[in-house]
């Protein structure tokens, strides 16, 4: 093994969206994570509740982590429920309305923990956030904290709007590095699908592709990234000319056909799978997904001939177009009602599953984590020049910040736009109309 080598990595936390150092930091230790318990007078059994069912590398991390915790620990049970992202938000909230809230449980950052703070459902970890204090900056930190409280630790950094695309298909179409403009990129697409290619794959099915990571990029090129905080405050509307303008572009898209025409049927692991047999030229989605498309991908020359980039400049926009749209993830929120010998149960699992070792093994699979930890030494080249695509700061991935009945009214109109039903004017409205019901 080579000696570990370090390196800085620019990060997001929450809705601030500030970065924070990823490098110099303290080396791997589990040892007081095998530290016996103290006995208690029987097995400990906890619920949790995870949106984890996607097959993605962190994924399958984070549950092997909870059945080593279990076999280190043998008093203690965890009767984990795995639940669809796309049905995970309002099973929780409903839990939280109804005060029926797991033990253990996924809380999304920033905007998202309103309803549970409001609710008096969460228990604060202020009494362990020691155990974190070398490696976790309070700039990662604090989408989980409220009012001065930290709720819940962040486990990775996922920057959403990825571009993915296959180098040989843009060269055939006139194309050796990706387009730096958006008429530019108006004209690759005109040029693949005058070919015959699917320029672009999403799989919108679940809904919240659109939303998360195509039009958080987009609206962030033309409005700049204080709109969505302006939204809030009042101080913009949906109806802003700069976000007709943004909606316009899924419009203009669509009418070019730049999309599968099963968009609104496939599901973003098809996604993903129609893009790797090359059915399109390109796609768009996360970071996290960069380890199965190149990192973790068996055939070789396939994963070098996929390059990676962000959204291109649209002229006349505000945004910064080498800012990436990040948002901290995972964090575990405890329920209110744990005590005894279940709270002290559960604050060993946090300690036990956000050890030093986490973050290493995720940079290992090739995931942007918030912490100061030394980077393994078989850190793949491809995370590292991800890391080098999304250092320049983060910008606003819209459900993070804004109300979940003005992420609903986003989705639902992404959908109508592509289908044709309904104009971007008129989705503008419908967002304006649900910020402004939502502050009644």
């Amino acid at each position: 093994m080579k000696k570990s080598i370090r390196n800085t990595i620019l990060v997001a936390a929450s809705a601030a969206m500030v970065t924070a150092l990823s490098g110099c930091g303290q080396t791997t230790t589990t040892e007081q994570t095998k530290t016996p318990a103290k006995e208690t007078k029987g097995p400990v059994t906890l619920t949790m509740e995870y949106n984890w069912s996607s097959p993605n590398v962190d994924n399958v991390l984070y549950k092997e982590r909870i059945k080593k915790f279990e076999e280190l620990n043998p008093d203690i049970k965890i009767e984990a429920q795995d639940i669809p992202s796309a049905q995970y938000r309002t099973k929780l909230r409903t839990e939280a309305a109804g005060n029926s809230m797991p033990d253990m449980f996924i809380l999304f950052p920033g905007i998202e923990m309103e309803p549970y703070i409001a609710a008096n459902v969460l228990m604060p970890i202020d009494e362990i956030m020691d155990n974190w204090k070398n490696i976790l900056p309070q700039q990662a930190l604090a989408g989980f904290n409220v009012n001065g409280k930290q709720y819940a630790i962040p486990t990775k950094m996922t920057f959403v709007d990825i571009v993915y695309y296959h180098k040989d298909m843009l060269a055939k179409a006139g194309f050796n590095e990706f387009p730096k403009t958006y008429a530019s990129f108006l004209d690759l697409v005109k040029k693949l699908k005058d070919s015959g290619v699917t320029p672009m794959a999403i799989g919108n099915k679940n809904k919240w592709p659109m939303q998360s990571t195509f039009m958080s990029a987009v609206e962030d090129r033309i409005t700049g990234s204080e709109f969505l905080t302006k939204v809030n405050k009042g101080e913009a509307k949906f109806t802003d000319a700069e976000y007709v303008k943004s909606l316009n572009v899924v419009s203009d898209l669509v009418k070019l056909d730049a999309f599968n025409p099963d968009i609104n049927t496939m599901d973003e692991v098809q996604q993903q799978d129609y893009f790797l047999q090359k059915k399109a030229a390109m796609t768009m989605t996360s970071s996290t997904i960069d380890t199965k498309f190149r990192a973790g991908n068996t055939d070789k020359a396939a994963a070098e001939n996929i390059g990676i980039a962000l959204f291109p400049s649209v002229d006349g926009g505000k945004g910064d177009p080498t800012k990436s749209a990040g948002v901290i993830q995972y964090g575990i929120g405890l329920s209110k009602e744990l005590n005894g010998a279940k709270k002290e149960a559960a604050l060993k699992f946090l300690k036990y599953f956000y050890a030093p070792e986490l973050y290493q093994n995720l940079m290992s699979k090739g995931i942007v984590v918030p912490a100061k930890v030394d980077m393994p030494a078989d850190t793949s080249p491809y995370l590292k020049e991800m890391l080098k695509l999304t250092q320049n700061g983060s910008a606003l991935v819209f459900d993070s910040v804004m109300h979940p009945s003005v992420k609903d009214a986003m989705e639902n109109g992404i959908q109508a736009i592509i289908t044709k039903q309904k104009t971007p004017e008129q989705i503008a409205k419908e967002l304006q109309d649900a910020v402004d019901k939502s502050k009644k």
